[in-house]
């Protein structure tokens, strides 16, 4: 039977780079995940372009940024692996790259990249990557853990479980961290789609079908959440990264509120060109600020027909009212299919926060998305996974 000192269980973000570290340290490393490549969803990460990290992150931002039960569990390995050290390694590799807003970093290039580049660490750390080979299960045994896979079992020391979540099952995701977590009886917090974009009841998307393709900047809030970020309008629904931020704070039966125009006064707008322009269709007149369907929708959704200068400023404030502050209450959301991420997961409780090794189970660690720990969309995920593998990678 082989042995080992390390396996590692999915080749994603936080599994090689978990690898790379443990391999550096000595520590004899075997890296598995069933897919036919490595770190597939670094390859189709953002655009193709991999969104690889935020540099607009920092200790004092994280608690905001990321979600969890415990919001403060992330900043132990964030703080000591930060977005400027992973930065430093793609310059170490000469791998160009680019800020977009928001402090998003992409490749200038393919994100195979950064797949390449982490593939290369690992084996220059002398870590084993085995690709196509299902984990069936963990089990402990007196020295350590036996990990059954389709390629026969592995007797390993420490075992460090970095599968993902549920998110886009056509790569492959699926439950097993979970499972391992509840077999050696680590709770979980239940898991939802995140990152994902809400859909519309059929009655609402009758009305809302020829907006689709639409897309315009907004800002959407809920509660006290609010993200100022482009909104996209779908066949089934909205998307867009506003949406798709908004999405891991909204709940089924919630309402999020859209500003199609922030920054601006629509009904002073309105008001302006009543005075100079009072002759046009309303429709017409706001769809000087904003698409026609768009306005055409907004304008028939108020009620409100005519000129514009037969609109008495009650009905500007109506149409600000519905532009500014539009109630939306989604039905759903695509679910996993399309969610790029999967909030909850282990229960950080069960976890040191320091070394991400269960509390219980000496030599079982979990990282990455499998545990209770979603960043924004942006790039924050990303660097969780380098800074959760790099603190496991550290001890294990």
């Amino acid at each position: 039977m082989e042995t080992t000192d390390v396996v590692i269980l999915g080749a994603g973000a936080a599994g090689l780079m978990a690898g790379i570290e443990a391999g550096r340290r000595g520590r004899r490393v075997i890296v598995l995940d069933h897919a036919r490549a490595p770190g597939e969803k670094i390859r189709i990460s953002g655009g193709g372009r991999c969104n690889f990290t935020n540099r607009a992150l920092t200790r004092q931002n994280a608690m905001a940024r990321f979600l969890s039960a415990n919001p403060r569990f992330a900043l132990s390995a964030l703080s000591r692996y930060t977005p400027d050290d992973f930065i430093a390694r793609i310059d170490a590799a000469g791998i160009a790259w680019h800020e977009k807003h928001l402090g998003q970093l992409f490749c200038d290039g393919k994100a195979t990249q950064v797949v390449d580049l982490l593939v290369r660490d690992l084996r220059a750390a002398g870590g084993a990557l085995r690709l196509q080979v299902s984990v069936e299960g963990v089990s402990r045994t007196a020295d350590g853990f036996s990990v059954a896979t389709s390629a026969g079992p592995i007797l390993a020391h420490s075992v460090i479980v970095a599968t993902g979540g549920k998110s886009i099952p056509k790569m492959g995701a699926t439950g097993i961290g979970y499972q391992i977590a509840r077999d050696f009886g680590l709770g979980l917090i239940e898991t939802r789609p995140a990152l994902v974009p809400l859909t519309f009841a059929e009655q609402d998307l009758a009305r809302s079908a020829p907006l689709s393709g639409i897309a315009l900047e907004a800002r959407v809030g809920h509660g006290k959440i609010g993200f100022d970020e482009a909104l996209l309008f779908t066949h089934r629904g909205l998307s867009g990264p506003a949406i798709l931020q908004i999405s891991s704070y909204w709940r089924e039966g919630d309402t999020i509120e859209v500003d199609l125009m922030p920054g601006r006064d629509i009904a002073a707008d309105l008001a302006d060109q009543r005075a100079s322009a009072g002759k046009q269709a309303l429709h017409n007149a706001l769809a000087r600020h904003m698409p026609d369907k768009l306005a055409q929708y907004v304008v028939t959704d108020t009620g409100l027909t005519g000129r514009l200068a037969d609109q008495p400023n009650t009905a500007l404030a109506k149409i600000a009212e519905r532009v500014h502050r539009w109630q939306v209450r989604p039905v759903g959301s695509e679910g996993y299919r399309t969610a790029e991420v999967t909030l909850g997961g282990v229960d950080t409780t069960e976890l040191d926060a320091k070394t991400l090794q269960a509390r219980a189970v000496e030599g079982l660690y979990f990282i990455g998305e499998v545990v209770d720990v979603t960043g924004w969309l942006g790039g924050y995920n990303f660097q969780w996974a380098w800074a959760s593998g790099w603190a496991a990678g550290q001890v294990a």
